[in-house]
């Protein structure tokens, strides 16, 4: 894991999909953009989905995809995480995802910004 990592992906160690936590971290880890360090994460509540895999970075858009089963979705992430890294905001429509996530994403949460004082 790289020492100034300001950008995540966060594996599910406990789904039981045909990406185990071990596989995943290995081929994202190959592949995924500088910055990115790779986490697990006992539970993200996708059981009904597995494979699960988020993305998060301050002040960005968190997002998690599920149904992760193919080597094409794993590539398909780490061009997302590149995707991730060059937005501002990390904010990006489901047209704009690489197509093999298009039905993938089960969520899109705003990050989270300091209140203006007023």
């Amino acid at each position: 894991m790289p020492d100034t990592a300001d950008h995540f992906i966060l594996v599910c160690a406990t789904c039981n999909g045909s990406q185990s936590f071990e596989s995943l971290r290995e081929k994202l880890g190959k592949n995924a953009p500088p910055g990115f360090a790779i986490r697990s994460v006992d539970c993200m509540a996708g059981c009904a989905h597995p494979t699960t895999v988020g993305f998060q970075a301050d002040g960005k858009a968190q997002y998690l995809f599920g149904n992760i089963t193919t080597d094409e979705d794993v590539m398909a992430l780490t061009e997302f995480a590149r995707q991730y890294r060059r937005s501002e905001d990390g904010w990006t429509s489901a047209t704009d995802r690489p197509r093999a996530l298009y039905t993938k994403t089960l969520s899109r949460m705003p990050g989270i910004r300091p209140e203006v004082a007023q």
